[in-house]
């Protein structure tokens, strides 16, 4: 009754967005995939607050 769904295909550049460097300070932190999917950006905990803080 069900359908098996197709593998999608993973691209390559879409692993290559997530090597965990924030694009900010260029440091590597485990936080920077975690913001890449909930918010878009790719930038570490600390960036987040001080881009919160002083958004310029």
């Amino acid at each position: 009754m069900t359908k098996e769904i197709e593998k999608i295909p993973v691209k390559e550049e879409n692993i290559k967005d997530l090597n965990d460097i924030c694009d900010e300070c260029k440091k590597i932190d485990e936080s920077v995939s975690q913001n890449l999917i909930l918010t878009g950006f790719k930038i570490c905990k600390s960036c987040r607050v001080s881009k919160t803080i002083y958004p310029i």
